[in-house]
């Protein structure tokens, strides 16, 4: 599921702030994932994937 939110980032010119929660939590609903689980696990995940995007985007600018 987490591959599929790539289109549903929130971005500002410079970083990338986070998800689209409530499309992610759609998203995990039409896969057959409770809503409960995906609003309590997608946060920590997204709070990783936010931390890697940045810095690789700072990587490679600077």
């Amino acid at each position: 599921m987490v591959g599929r939110l790539g289109g549903q980032l929130r971005v500002l010119p410079a970083a990338i702030i986070g998800w689209d929660l409530a499309a992610a939590i759609s998203l995990a609903d039409a896969l057959g994932v409770p809503p409960m689980a995906a609003a309590e696990l997608l946060p920590a995940v997204e709070a990783v994937m936010v931390a890697k995007l940045n810095e690789q985007m700072e990587q490679s600018n600077g």
